[in-house]
């Protein structure tokens, strides 16, 4: 299951629709990106937002603050960006310095300009089914389910991490009706994980840790998609680093039907899904400004 794939099919429908957005209403949707101190792996997140931004014409703002800012002058800018009219998605880069309150930061974000879908407002809209901003990350695994024509009602769906960002709002997007799983979460505390992890019809490690889900635990023929992105030392490559995911693709990928590479795969999608949410965050503003 390619990400790449998928996504150049998402690039090319939003770029016909913004360019549509923009003849319509004269301006162009606009996404701010705060960051944090200089974390390397932050600061490529943000370079490539800002690069996808950029090939869709989108308007971009970044504001860069320095590790030691204080948790005020981070909502100060927050703050400033609700209130300008010409911004229509905020994203605060996570994660924030120890010192920060990142529940604070989030919920002081204008729930309509809340293009990475992590207000509570937009969490608790999505848990009931009510349309709203849907995190990226999960938005982008249904969109790559759907590409890929994997079916998912009557499914048992097992979903390894229970994160806020990944985890819990991708097993309540999977339980709505008209997608139909059946879920399980597991996580840290889950006692004996492989016993679930290979009755899975489909099966999403999320949970940070390299090469983590072997052969052994999957099930044969089952769809795995792998959300995990980690370094690990690789003295033979360039960077002195390589990219993998939390399954062990090498031995996985002959053992099931579909499989998402890392990298290549969700992460592709997650930027994609940003741009999507970004626009339709500009267009909801356009709406209600035209009532």
């Amino acid at each position: 299951m390619s990400g790449k794939e998928v996504s150049k099919e998402v690039y090319a429908d939003l770029h016909t629709r913004s360019e549509a957005f923009m003849h319509t209403y004269g301006y162009a949707p606009t996404l701010a990106v705060v960051l944090v101190g200089n974390d390397p792996a932050s600061q490529s997140y943000v370079r490539s937002k800002k690069k996808a931004c950029l090939a869709l014409g989108f308007g971009h703002q970044d504001h860069i603050l320095s590790e030691d800012s204080t948790q005020e002058e981070l909502l100060t800018i927050v703050r400033r960006l609700n209130a300008d009219s010409s911004v229509h998605g905020i994203l605060v880069q996570l994660p924030l310095p120890s010192h920060m309150d990142s529940d604070a930061i989030i919920e002081t974000i204008d729930q309509h300009k809340d293009v990475d879908g992590f207000h509570p407002m937009s969490i608790g809209k999505l848990l009931i089914g009510i349309p709203t901003f849907i995190s990226c990350t999960p938005k982008g695994v249904l969109e790559m389910l759907d590409h890929y024509k994997i079916e998912t009602e009557g499914k048992h769906v097992v979903i390894v991490g229970r994160s806020n960002i990944v985890g819990k709002p991708l097993a309540a997007l999977l339980m709505q009706k008209g997608r139909d799983a059946t879920v399980t979460v597991c996580h840290s505390r889950t006692t004996d994980l492989t016993s679930l992890t290979s009755s899975a019809d489909i099966l999403i490690a999320a949970i940070g840790k390299p090469m983590f889900i072997k052969a052994s635990m999957v099930k044969e023929g089952a769809v795995v998609i792998d959300v995990g992105i980690n370094r690990i030392d690789d003295p033979s490559a360039k960077r002195g680093y390589r990219l993998v995911g939390d399954v062990d693709y090498d031995t996985v990928s002959s053992h099931c039907s579909f499989i998402t590479p890392v990298p290549g795969g969700v992460g592709v999608m997650t930027i994609a899904m940003l741009m999507k949410n970004t626009l339709q965050a500009a267009q909801l503003l356009a709406d209600k400004d035209t009532k």
